[in-house]
């Protein structure tokens, strides 16, 4: 019997799974219980030996996604992943509900969240919604007592965060804010740069987020640019360690009055400057916008350290590039710089062996007698990698690499420097959540 196919007997059993086979013939399942409306995670472990020796334990959850549009992205990656059972959709669109079922193969689908939540299945969603969604549906997946992953934005004002840190304290699931940025293949090697000491001192930051949103949905018009930071603001303050104390931003622009929506801002292009409250102070600057910039598509971010730097492409798709400092040896002035342009690596070893393949483009092959599908691997290789730790977290029963408070800390920023592009670049404090 394929895993998938495994379901609850009823709403107050745990979940029955199939034992999922190793290589070598050894092999063990661990029963997960997630129910709603629980407080604790109830795990019953059941182990099998094979030739003398024991298997690895693994726990089994089923998961829903909400959002046939990205939603495709990350289906394939829940259906490859050992530790994950059915997976389910929530579509209102009834025909491409139905073409993304089918294509799939999948475990369940629903017109809505709320009869999803109210079917006694699921024990983790995942939010691939529109942003206007993200809070209620959040606070709604919570209270439910299942496990929430969320796409970025956590919240569009400060009091949605709130409302979201408040319900994650006393929920019976984890929260997750689905922050590719963090996992993309260049943070993931600024990282290894940073820790390996090639940047040397780190004394300078920033990034930008370009994007023609033209022919977008209507509810994309009149978007405040600066209430999507987080792809730039996660990676800069991970990389300085800090968080965002400060903040002053101007608008730049005047959207025309085909993009201005309900007319709240005014602005096609914000920039803003940082304070970061890190050992040593740092400032950061980032920009973002979504329409009049004649710009190709750009999403990332530039660190200089006294030793060396690193750049994003200048153009999407390209190497990134790497400086180096060598020492000032007195027969010229400054100091010489080397210029390399790198084909950043990917990093997998985190990975199950199931999802490795997914950090790149290529083919997924559902299950049973379906047509293969393309996989496009998308934000620097970040899915995978997104999957996994959220997978871990609700199966390990902790709190994920970016819960409440570090979402929090990644929204923020970006919400205030719009407050502060509103007051003509007034220098705002950014509250810790």
């Amino acid at each position: 019997m394929d895993r998938r196919s495994a379901r609850r007997v009823c709403d107050h059993a745990a979940l029955e799974v199939p034992l999922r086979r190793q290589p070598d013939g050894m092999g063990a399942v661990q029963r997960l219980s997630l129910r709603p409306g629980r407080h604790d995670l109830v795990l019953v472990r059941a182990a099998r030996t094979a030739a003398g020796t024991e298997g690895m334990t693994i726990a089994m959850i089923d998961v829903l996604v909400v959002g046939a549009g990205f939603g495709r992205d990350f289906l394939h990656l829940y259906q490859s992943h050992p530790a994950v059972g059915a997976v389910g959709l929530v579509e209102p669109d009834a025909l491409v509900r139905r073409e993304v079922v089918d294509a799939y193969g999948l475990d369940g689908e629903y017109a809505s969240l709320d009869d999803a939540l109210t079917s006694g299945r699921w024990d983790a969603v995942h939010l691939l919604s529109p942003v206007r969604f993200h809070v209620e549906q959040t606070l709604a997946v919570l209270e439910s007592g299942r496990s929430c992953a969320s796409a970025v934005p956590m919240a569009t004002s400060l009091d949605g965060i709130a409302r979201v840190r408040d319900a994650t304290a006393s929920a019976a699931g984890c929260y997750m804010m689905m922050e590719t940025a963090l996992y993309q293949r260049e943070y993931l090697h600024a990282l290894h740069l940073r820790d390996s000491g090639a940047l040397g001192r780190i004394t300078y930051l920033s990034g930008a987020h370009m994007q023609d949103l033209d022919g977008f949905p209507p509810y994309w018009m009149g978007y405040a640019p600066m209430q999507y930071a987080t792809h730039i603001v996660a990676p800069i303050l991970g990389l300085a360690n800090a968080h965002a104390e400060s903040v002053a931003c101007l608008g730049s622009g005047e959207l025309l009055p085909s993009h201005r929506g309900d007319g709240s801002n005014p602005f096609p292009l914000e920039t803003a400057l940082f304070q970061l409250d890190g050992e040593t102070p740092l400032a950061a600057q980032v920009t973002l916008s979504f329409f009049e910039n004649a710009r190709a598509y750009t999403e990332g971010f530039n660190v200089y350290g006294d030793m060396g730097a690193l750049e994003w492409p200048s153009v999407e798709g390209e190497r990134a590039v790497i400086y180096t400092a060598g020492p000032q040896d007195g027969a010229r002035r400054g100091r010489p710089i080397s210029r390399d342009e790198i084909d950043v690596p990917d990093r997998v070893d985190t990975l199950p062996p199931e999802l490795r393949a997914y950090v790149r483009p290529g083919v997924y092959q559902p299950p049973g007698d379906r047509p293969t599908l393309p996989v496009h691997a998308w934000h620097g290789g970040s899915h995978p990698h997104l999957v996994r730790e959220f997978v871990s977290a609700v199966t390990g029963g902790r709190e994920s690499a970016i819960g409440a408070a570090r979402a929090a800390s990644i929204t923020a920023p970006g919400i205030v420097a719009h407050h502060s592009a509103l007051r003509g670049g007034r220098m705002l404090t950014i509250p810790r959540f």
